[in-house]
């Protein structure tokens, strides 16, 4: 991901800061839609509905600086739904293997399995993202389009994982 965001910012350029904090930024249209609704497929569609607001509501918000702005933010909160999801479902793998382990089962251990599971995610991830990017040749749409397959993988992930543990 960093090497992803590395990239759009240098495709940016240093006028990407100062017109970034002109845009009025707000999550509301993303959690409305995910307050909405239990079904996971709709909850992906709630996915960009803050950022598209923020290109929509804001002079500029359509440029490429402000939609690499816009869909930044939106990254950076769906960023931290999954960190979230991922440390209750954590522990909640941590909680079984000890009861695992108190009772002597052979059951193959779950928090390796998550671990190794999100690091491979990740590279998933990245290299996806790394793809998508490169189909624009360093255009101007780069910096965005990496910015909404990670909005779009993010936002994947971070309901799979909430709902990771029988359903939960």
């Amino acid at each position: 991901m960093r090497r992803v965001l590395a990239v759009a910012v240098a495709l940016l350029g240093p006028v990407s800061v100062v017109q970034a904090q002109d845009l009025n930024f707000s999550i509301a249209p993303t959690q409305s839609c995910l307050a909405a609704t239990a079904d996971p497929a709709a909850r992906r569609a709630c996915a960009g509905k803050a950022a598209e607001a923020c290109m929509t509501n804001n002079p500029g918000g359509e440029t490429t600086v402000g939609m690499s702005s816009c869909l930044d933010q939106e990254v950076k909160q769906w960023d931290g739904w999954l960190n979230a999801a991922y440390g209750t479902l954590l522990s909640k793998a941590q909680a079984s293997d000890a009861e695992s382990a108190k009772w002597g089962t052979s059951a193959p251990k779950i928090t390796p399995v998550l671990r190794e599971m999100q690091r491979k995610w990740i590279a998933f991830r990245d290299t996806t993202c790394d793809f998508e990017m490169s189909q624009w040749g360093g255009g101007s749409g780069t910096g965005p389009a990496g910015l909404n397959c990670l909005l779009r993988l993010t936002a994947d992930q971070a309901i799979y994982l909430e709902r990771a543990w029988l359903g939960d």
